[in-house]
């Protein structure tokens, strides 16, 4: 028998409301072309068909899952355009609950109702309730869903509440040639040019910035989150050019948070460039920005998780949720899937 302990792993960039993916979310009806058409026929028709209960039911799988991983906290981008106010206090009180650190951001978007939707967006922002596991950030979509006055908007409420941007950024094509139909070199020069870019802001993503522009990101002070999974899944390509900056993390976008599982998927797909285990540290230093150093710890018995402490409080031991019963949270997630399945063919 072997121990090894070793701080708890980052998912610096996820999705908690896509958690009942799992369940067997149904194809759309028409096969997706293109990125654009996969977000919409897919990930905005379950963010639409969305309630409260679906979503607790989705973060309370999600979390658990990733707890019993090792993932010891999680930089959750959210979108519930359904049910947007009070979104927030939902995730955070499923992260208090099961005892998981989180950064916390509805992402704002105008895709649905336009500049009050964005507004709403941004005013749940406001609302994360702060505690020793639990920090907000402000949040956008992505470039091509937001006006620049929404963009504006955005970087002042940063400013205000003394946190940071977490924005998608040039995942797709799509990203880039709406920045420059808007008169932009591209979505990061868009960002900065509104004054939405505070020192230690999130850029998911990021498959098609220049390696000037990763450059030029580092240089602002931001931090690129690497998804590969998520990535090769969407055929957006690989974000090759991330490896000129030092400030890269790892995500997976909505995927599970087992990061040894988003670890490997980089080594497949980019070998011994693949720099996972700098990425893994990044995501420590990420979150150290925002909470301070913690201390979140994980212990493997012969690789696997045995026992996991944050914040001081143990929450897996000997393999085993010590904050939540997983069999009830996963009957729950499983019929909770069901009602959102429904729902989504309604929309």
């Amino acid at each position: 028998m072997a121990l090894s302990e070793a701080p708890g792993a980052v998912c610096a960039h996820t999705h908690l409301y896509s958690g009942l993916a799992r369940f067997g979310m149904p194809a759309p009806a028409r096969e997706p072309e293109n990125f654009v058409q996969i977000l919409e026929r897919v990930w905005w028709r379950l963010d639409r068909a969305l309630d409260a209960e679906s979503l607790r039911a989705s973060a309370f799988d999600y979390v658990a899952q990733a707890l019993l991983a090792g993932t010891t906290t999680v930089v959750d981008h959210h979108e519930s355009p359904s049910v947007i106010e009070g979104s927030l206090t939902v995730l955070a009180e499923v992260c208090e609950s099961l005892g998981i650190r989180a950064l916390l951001c509805y992402g704002a978007t105008e895709r649905n109702g336009g500049p009050d939707e964005a507004r709403r967006g941004l005013e749940e922002c406001r609302r994360v309730p702060p505690s020793p596991l639990v920090r907000g950030l402000v949040g956008l979509h992505a470039g091509f869903t937001v006006s620049d006055q929404t963009i504006r908007d955005a970087g002042e409420l940063a400013r205000e509440l003394g946190t940071v941007l977490h924005v998608h950024v040039a995942e797709d094509r799509a990203d880039v040639e709406d920045a420059r139909r808007r008169g932009y070199e591209g979505p990061l020069e868009r960002l900065i040019a509104l004054g939405a870019l505070p020192p230690g802001s999130i850029l998911a993503h990021g498959v098609h910035l220049t390696p000037d522009q990763v450059r030029l990101a580092e240089a602002r002070g931001c931090w690129l989150v690497q998804n590969p999974r998520s990535n090769e899944g969407n055929r957006v390509g690989y974000a090759a050019n991330l490896r000129h900056s030092r400030r890269v993390a790892l995500g997976t976008d909505g995927w599970n948070a087992d990061m040894a599982e988003e670890e490997a998927a980089l080594f497949r797909v980019a070998g011994e460039d693949a720099g996972a285990a700098e990425r893994l540290a990044a995501g420590r230093t990420l979150v150290a920005e925002r909470f301070g150093e913690v201390e979140d710890r994980v212990v493997r018995e012969d690789g696997r998780v045995r026992r996991v402490i944050v914040g001081g409080r143990t929450v897996v031991d000997e393999g085993r949720l010590l904050t939540g019963d997983v069999e009830a949270i996963t009957a729950h997630a499983r019929e909770q899937a069901a009602r959102l399945w429904r729902r989504m063919a309604e929309l």
